[in-house]
């Protein structure tokens, strides 16, 4: 069997919150629940359980590979609700979108400062074939 990657913990200060978030950002279905945890199930299979910190967590960072047409949405849904998105991970490059590795991506704050990031084309580019 090849190792895959299957799902990750998030810590949070509410883990209904933060998830609802994410998944609304995202455009993904509502978080469901499993155990102690608030899960967004995303398209590869993989997901992000969302778990009570019992406090401020420390930040992290997670990027997700989206479509360009993903892109535009999820860009529109940051701009619709106010929030400010950066084109770099260092938050110096404000309102602005890159265009690494021939693709588009930006990075915006969730509601416990996680680093969140959006990307069209994978660090270094796509193989080739």
């Amino acid at each position: 069997m090849a190792v895959e990657f299957n799902h990750t913990i998030v810590n949070s200060s509410d883990k209904e919150a933060s998830a609802r978030f994410l998944a609304g950002i995202l455009g993904l279905g509502e978080p469901s629940s499993y155990g102690p945890f608030a899960v967004v199930q995303l398209a590869n299979g993989t997901s992000l359980d969302f778990a009570d910190a019992g406090g401020q967590p420390r930040t992290q960072h997670y990027a997700f590979l989206v479509s360009e047409d993903e892109f535009d949405q999820i860009h529109a849904r940051i701009v619709e609700r106010g929030l400010t998105y950066w084109a770099d991970p260092f938050h110096r490059q404000e309102r602005e979108i890159n265009t690494n590795d021939g693709g588009r991506g930006l990075y915006w704050d969730d509601p416990d400062g996680h680093n969140l990031e959006i990307l069209t084309v994978p660090y270094g580019g796509w193989p080739s074939a």
